[in-house]
């Protein structure tokens, strides 16, 4: 049986999961929340377009915890610390055709198409959670390589942003497979793909 690969995602009420002003209020306050909720991880995946940010701010974490990172004003939380720790011995795969090297965490490696990743995918081991970014899991959609779509509904209206789902390709019905509310008002939605 092949793992499941997994997207973890925070949007907003009307689709976004990023706001028009990139440099405005920030509307979540961890973004570890989604792995929590992803059993079994042993693998991550991401797309070049975040890859870049994403490697500069957990490192910085793993290399001081105490310290402010990059594109934030607080200190880590506790829960981020352990991600930035689990992230460092995880594998992760890269999509990228312009990256010429990753350097964080030294188990990341770049593959150059969606047939890699397939073949990553068909591999023995636990589920694989996408470190999303709309584009890459859009790309995973339109490849038929995404198996479960998790979604942190924030109760909040952009207005405005990065729509997830710009760039589907085909009409999909998926299967809602869970649905619950959180103690800060937000709601899980999980969808089977």
């Amino acid at each position: 049986m092949a793992r499941k690969m997994i997207a973890g995602l925070q949007v907003s009420l009307d689709g976004y999961t990023q706001g028009s002003d990139r440099e405005g209020p920030e509307w979540v306050d961890s973004w570890t929340d989604a792995l929590d909720l992803i059993p079994d991880v042993d693998t991550f995946a991401q797309g070049a377009g975040m890859y870049p940010g994403y490697a500069l701010f957990w490192s910085a974490i793993e290399a001081d915890p105490n310290a402010v990172a990059p594109f934030s004003t607080r200190r880590p939380y506790e829960r981020e610390v352990a991600y930035a720790r689990r992230a460092a011995n995880t594998p992760h795969y890269v999509l990228s055709t312009k990256l010429d090297g990753v350097a964080w965490p030294p188990t990341a490696r770049i593959v150059r198409d969606l047939d890699a990743l397939r073949a990553v995918q068909e591999q023995p081991g636990g589920n694989i959670y996408v470190v999303g970014g709309p584009t890459f899991v859009t790309s995973l959609l339109n490849a038929d390589l995404l198996d479960e779509l998790m979604l942190l509904v924030h109760p909040l209206l952009l207005g405005s942003g990065r729509s997830l789902f710009a760039g589907v390709k085909d009409f999909r019905r998926l299967k809602m497979v869970r649905c619950e509310p959180t103690k800060d008002g937000r709601a899980l939605l999980v969808y089977q793909v």
